[in-house]
């Protein structure tokens, strides 16, 4: 039996979970939980990484006082594009600033101004948002930032964690895929794109695979903790670091079909699983992205704004004195009308926290539909505009990889709302196959179980994860009227 320690970090929520290997099956145990609140800090949002560091320290006691051994494994996922500064001590300068802030405003023309849109995607292949890390390092280094000068490293979020772990100073290729300035073919960074931005390329670190065991335990750590010998010298491994690597890598799916995967949560990303990246104009003009994925498979995906939309909206209802939970405002959305009124949900305005309902509400009267009133009716045009930007997102897809998709397997958290679950099959007119939910953590325990020898790769952990976990099926029941709300939808967008 082998019991490896997962640390998943959501953009709202963490948490520590124990992955027990055992006869080819795999189960679960909730070490941990905790919330991830950013802090305001000199007029800009950030993380606060001393605080997560000190939770998931906290988890590794638990797990250690649960189970009265050593992890058989450590590795962190994370969100993508944001990073801490190290400098030449190996200190860290500040709390990493986080990408929902305004810093990155601007920043986009100055990139442009010195090396084309063209050139940057035609090597990265990444999908262009303001949040992203080239943009954000470029406000450092244009704003001379005295942090950014001092900086030795720069470390992506779970690469940072794992790095106060082990003491390896190291990214992993999931997540450096994510910067826009890592090469999608040479898997490696893009010198030449670097030195052409002016940024100091002995400030980017090694690059290591995923799976890769990077070190142990630090004696530090495990001493301020009070770690007995018996419980340190744990593998500290960097798996699959970037959280929606790590949950498509937890796909059981049939490698004999044409599948594509909905990592569902706080964002929506769409995709498939390739062997190279596209790196057409035509991928470029629809704005997709080539991530990096277990074992050297590349992620071609759309971000799309998801569930954040709907938990802006519970936020302010909860302001305002309406306290629901996700299970109930599903209930109500099932009642309201259905196909009343659509969002871009990633229109620019939709981005930022703040007074969610006022804006879908503005949206809708600005574009001529019908505005929705009450949670209930809210609830269920978000839900139906997301299936419905799935859906516009996954036929341009299909052109680009010249198949057309059977099944769309949905894993993570919003997997659990049965009734958007349904309205996917629905609108898109193929069976979904939903879990598991967990995927994440899978997903992460699973490439630290084949980095230690334990499973023999990706597609046997995946089978291990179909034997291991519950999966449900949802096929189209109620198409009526999708392909006209699929027109109004179009549109909209136009």
């Amino acid at each position: 039996m082998q019991r490896f320690l997962a640390f998943d970090l959501g953009a709202e929520s963490g948490r520590a979970v124990a992955g027990i290997l055992e006869k080819g099956r795999l189960t679960l145990e909730e070490i941990h939980r905790f919330w991830n609140k950013p802090v305001w800090m000199k007029n800009a949002l950030h993380w606060d990484f001393p605080c997560l560091l000190r939770e998931m320290q906290d988890g590794l006691i638990k797990f250690v006082r649960t189970f009265d051994q050593a992890p058989s494994g450590i590795s962190c996922d994370s969100w993508g594009v944001d990073f801490g500064l190290l400098d030449r001590q190996g200190n860290l300068l500040g709390n990493p600033v986080h990408y929902r802030d305004n810093h990155t405003e601007g920043m986009p023309d100055r990139v442009f101004s010195k090396v084309s849109r063209q050139d940057i995607y035609s090597r990265a292949g990444i999908q262009f948002m303001q949040l992203n890390t080239i943009f954000q390092i470029e406000h450092l280094a244009s704003s001379g930032d005295l942090q950014w000068e001092m900086t030795d490293k720069f470390l992506h979020i779970a690469d940072l964690v794992h790095y106060f772990f082990s003491g390896a100073m190291v990214v992993e290729s999931s997540l450096a895929s994510t910067s826009q300035l890592y090469d999608a073919c040479q898997r490696a960074w893009c010198r030449d794109l670097i030195d052409r931005l002016g940024y100091p390329f002995e400030k980017f670190p090694e690059i290591v695979p995923s799976g890769t065991r990077i070190g142990t335990l630090d004696d530090s750590l495990a001493d301020f903790i009070g770690l007995s010998n018996k419980h340190r010298n744990s593998p500290v491994i960097a798996s699959l670091s970037h959280d929606t690597a790590a949950a498509v890598a937890a796909v059981p799916a049939d490698p004999k079909t044409s599948w594509a995967y909905l990592s569902s949560g706080t964002w929506s990303l769409l995709g498939v699983e390739l062997a190279e990246p596209i790196l057409s104009e035509e991928a470029e003009k629809h704005n997709f992205t080539n991530e990096g994925g277990a074992e050297r498979t590349v992620r071609f995906l759309k971000n799309i704004m998801g569930l954040w939309i709907l938990q802006e909206c519970r936020r302010t209802w909860e302001k305002q004195g309406i306290v629901l939970d996700y299970e109930t405002i599903a209930g109500l959305a099932a009642e309201a009308r259905p196909q009343l009124a659509f969002i871009d949900p990633d229109d620019s305005t939709f981005f930022a926290p703040g007074d969610m309902p006022e804006r879908v509400q503005s949206y809708c009267h600005s574009t001529g539909q019908p505005v929705p009133e009450g949670p209930g009716a809210m609830a269920r045009c978000i839900y139906e505009s997301l299936a419905l930007k799935y859906r516009n997102n996954l036929e341009q897809m299909e052109k680009l990889i010249g198949r057309k998709i059977e099944v769309l397997h949905i894993v993570g958290g919003g997997g659990k709302n049965r009734f958007l679950n349904q309205v996917v099959a629905d609108v898109l007119g193929i069976p979904v196959v939903v879990g598991p939910t967990e995927a994440t953590a899978i997903g992460n325990i699973i490439t630290q179980a084949v980095a230690m020898n334990e499973v023999g790769g990706l597609w046997e952990g995946r089978q291990i994860i179909g034997q291991s976990f519950e999966i449900e099926r949802y096929v189209p029941t109620d198409t009526s009227g999708w392909s006209s709300a699929f027109q109004r939808f179009q549109e909209m967008l136009s």
